[in-house]
């Protein structure tokens, strides 16, 4: 069965190398500090209590915080890894989707135009039904974005 479906997109650049960025999404103990800061800045202050990634093609991520006293939870399959330029896998955070199997997240990375760090696109493709949520989920994705880049930032000053 085809569902008809729709597209968030989102675009940001970083000073980071590509390499830098790929690896702050890929590596399980950068990636927890990163979601932990974008819900911080989002203004989801609960405490993340469960957050597990199988960093390989085929291996699943699972994360959940707490909001309201109620776990929120987002999980998915990672589809496709080329480091540094692509990560592809799926996203979840509510049993339709995953029963319908249309909700894909795309990552490109590539170096910035003017050589200096790289400029990353994310595209995520998700079923007509969710229309109304796209900028919301823009919105997400991008306070995502800048939570890596701030997590790249600072390991920069660190390393100064």
């Amino acid at each position: 069965m085809s569902h008809e479906t729709i597209e968030a997109k989102v675009t940001h650049h970083f000073k980071a190398s590509p390499e830098r960025v790929y690896d702050a999404m890929t590596e399980p103990g950068k990636a927890r500090l990163w979601n932990e800061a974008w819900l911080k800045q989002a203004g989801l202050t609960g405490p993340i209590v469960r957050f597990e990634m199988d960093v390989r093609e085929g291996g699943s991520f699972f994360y959940a915080d707490m909001r309201d006293g109620e776990e929120a939870r987002a999980w998915g399959t990672f589809r496709v890894l080329h480091r540094p330029t692509k990560i592809q896998h799926t996203w979840f955070v509510d049993e339709s989707e995953e029963e319908n199997e249309v909700s894909l997240v795309t990552i490109i990375i590539e170096p910035a135009p003017d050589g200096e760090g790289s400029t990353v696109t994310l595209y995520h493709e998700m079923g007509a039904e969710w229309a109304d949520y796209v900028e919301r989920t823009e919105e997400g994705w991008s306070k995502m974005l800048y939570a890596v880049d701030g997590l790249l930032e600072a390991e920069g000053s660190a390393a100064s």
